[in-house]
Parts: structure tokens; sequence; C-alpha cells
């Protein structure tokens, strides 16, 4: 019996906020987390804007400093993000969830760069027996999951995911499927990242990935004929998804109604999206069938809209594609990454949060930094300023390194 999905739990650190409700305010004012980067003035970096987290108080969000001593920045974010929304949700394994029934499913795209490069530096310059104990269940970017579920005694499911820039929204899908088909009764799901290091912006900016833009208002701007590149980000956005009637029964709050997921690959190349977008909107239509969608539904799509010439332009074709022409022009679409920057792993997590609060609260937020229309990207991408809309339906697209696609979509609960 396939059985209903809804959110019930929702936690952030973010570079627009470290909760729920201040990287929400910051969504719908248009605030943009982007700056220069900060921790780095002795290293020549070819790329010096990127979206950081900022004043993370690992503490405040109930980790302790051992925790702190044995974790990754992005297992910290992880679990300072789990740690709120499983709060939210009010669930408490063994009290009202059995703990053989929650579950865990977050990944990371990338794991402990700081690590790795911490422990390497040890190898080359002192020799391998100063290398930390610790190393490999630090590094490890399935060990984000697993501490979430010591935390939590979720002893369900466990599936760390890691699709590169498609990992939250792959997460998410596979936790939608496992509640839908009886696996599990709720899980915490979303991804972490904390790769805003010298390393990966010398690898991404020398594969000319990153914007080239000097100024913070140049540097992230979707769908905008001036994008040069996506500017790097960090944090962690996880969900608390629940079985309808189990969240129903012990009195939730409910977000929304998780409702359909799609997944599909490019099979086109290691980087590029494929130009024709079909893999891609057959992702979205996926999902969009599973989930009910028809023509009459208010529509919201939370873009993977990367600031790259050539993601912006694939994603708007495969909006056409998944949709036709005319329900893509009704279309309310945004990139949330133009003030979040792209969090990499975190990013389908995160988007996911902005998706569920548009459908719970009617606002749709912006895309800021627009100013330039490019004739290939020539859909309404809600340009600057929230909107207020009777949203009913939204869908969050990823897209991620190795051509994988991903789309969860979202129903507003009536």
């Amino acid at each position: 019996m396939e059985r209903r999905v809804v959110i019930t739990g929702l936690g952030a650190i973010s570079p627009v906020g470290n909760t729920v409700a201040d990287f929400w305010n910051s969504l719908k004012e248009g605030k943009s987390g982007l700056n220069f980067i900060q921790g780095y003035d002795d290293v020549d970096l070819p790329v010096r804007i990127v979206a950081q987290v900022k004043d993370f108080d690992p503490m405040a969000n109930g980790l302790e400093r051992a925790d702190v001593r044995k974790m990754d920045l992005f297992c910290q974010y992880a679990v300072a993000a789990a740690n709120q929304a499983v709060k939210d949700s009010g669930l408490v394994s063994g009290e009202n969830i059995e703990p053989d029934r929650f579950g865990v499913y977050v990944g990371s795209g990338i794991g402990g760069m700081s690590t790795f490069v911490r422990e390497t530096e040890k190898l080359l310059n002192e020799g391998a027996r100063r290398i930390s104990p610790l190393f490999v269940p630090t590094m490890i970017a399935n060990i984000a999951s697993g501490n979430i579920a010591i935390r939590h005694n979720a002893q369900g499911p466990c599936l760390p995911i890691v699709t590169a820039c498609a990992t939250g929204t792959h997460s998410a899908g596979e936790a939608f499927r496992a509640i839908k088909y009886g696996l599990a009764d709720a899980i915490i799901t979303g991804g972490a990242e904390a790769a805003v290091h010298p390393l990966a912006i010398g690898g991404f900016a020398n594969s000319r990935a990153l914007t080239n833009a000097e100024t913070l208002e140049d540097a992230c701007t979707p769908f905008d004929a001036r994008r040069s590149g996506f500017t790097m980000a960090e944090g962690a956005g996880i969900l608390v998804f629940e079985e309808y009637e189990h969240a129903v029964k012990r009195g939730a709050t409910i977000y929304a109604e998780v409702a359909g997921y799609g997944n599909t690959c490019d099979a086109h190349h290691y980087t590029a999206p494929r130009p024709d977008g079909i893999p891609a909107s057959k992702a979205i239509r996926m999902a969009l069938d599973e989930a009910g969608y028809t023509s009459d539904a208010t529509l919201y799509i939370n873009a993977h809209g990367t600031s790259t010439p050539l993601n912006d332009k694939t994603e708007t074709y495969a909006i056409k594609l998944a949709l036709g022409e005319e329900d893509a022009r009704k279309a309310l679409i945004s990139s949330t990454k133009s003030m979040t920057g792209h969090m990499l792993g975190a990013a389908g997590g995160i988007e996911l949060i902005a998706t569920a609060l548009a459908v719970k609260h009617g606002i749709v937020p912006p895309t800021i930094n627009y100013k330039e229309p490019d004739p290939e990207c020539d859909l309404n991408y809600v340009p600057n300023k929230a909107v207020e809309a009777d949203v009913t339906m939204a869908a969050s697209n990823s897209l991620g390194f190795g051509g994988h696609n991903a789309c969860v979509v979202l129903k507003k609960m009536i």
C-alpha cells in the first residue's frame, strides 16, 4: 500500500541565516549572503567571492566541545541543522516513534574537505605517524548521516547519497520513496557541505565553473545574460519527512505534502549538462506526474539556477519540455542560489526548505541581481522581489556533475 508523506520539521544553516526563520526572512527580503572570502587572506585565489556561513555557534545548536573536535565543519552543519529539524518536528525516538522506524538520508557532495587537507599536510610535513586516528571517520561523506542517527537514536534505514550538486534532492526523493512504500515512518533528510576552501576553489575555478565577476552584485546572476559561473557556498538544509497518518495522530505541524520524485541521468558529459535538456525534463515530468500535476495548478519551481551559461539555458529548455510552452510560461520560477550561492551537496536540502515555505506561506522568493534578460532564458524568474501567490504545487530541481538530475514535488496541504 502506498502511503502519503509530509514535511514536519525544518533546519537550516546557511549564508543568509542559521535558523529557518532567519533564512526565510532573508529570502523574502532578497538579501544576499555573498561576500569576499574570509579566512584565507594569505592565499592567492583566482576567485574571492563566495557565500560563507556567518556567526555559526555549534554549542547553540546542540553540539558540545567534544563533538566539534571530532567533526569536520560539514558534519557540524549537518548535525546542527538536523537538531533544529527534529526539534521542530517534535519527534522523539522511543517515545512517539519507534527507533527502527526512524531513518536518516543525509548526504554531502564532497565531505570533509578541510580535514582531508589538514591531514594531508601532516603526512607531507610530519609523516604518516602524525595523522589523526580520527582522520577517516571525520572526513568520510557518510559520517553526517551516522552522527545524526546516533544523536537521534534513528535505527531505521540510513542512506547517505553522493550525487554532487543533486545530493540533497536525491536524498529527499529516496527518503520519500522509503516512507511511501513502508520502509520507515519518518526520515531525517537533506544535505551538508563545507567546501569553501582554497583547494576546492582552485579546482572549480580552473575548470571555469566559478564566476569571474569582481563585484558582489554581478557574481551570482541566474538566468541573466551577464551570468559567468556559480558562486561557492556552504551550509546544511535538513528536513523531517513523516508518514501522513503518523504525523496527524500525534498532532504535528505539517508544512507541505511530498508528492513526487524524479531521477534521471544525462549520460552525456562528466560536468556539462546535456544541451537539449531531455533527461532533466523527464526527471521533472516524472515527479510532476507522480504528484498529479494538472495545468490548473499554481506552480512554483525552485530552479537549480546556478548562474552558469550552460546550466540556466539548459534548465529553461528542460522546464519547457516537461511542462509544455504554455504551462512553462505560467509557472513562477526562481533561483534562491542568487542569495545563498551554490551550497553544492547542501543545495537540494536548503532549496527544498525554501520550496516548502513558499507552499506553506504563499510567498515565492525572488531571483535577485536580475538585470539583463537572456533570449534563451525567457520564462518568469520572479526578478528581484518576492511575490505573493497561492502556490498549490511546487518543484525543486537539482542537476549535478556526472549528469545527475533530480526533482522533488510538493503539494499544499488542504
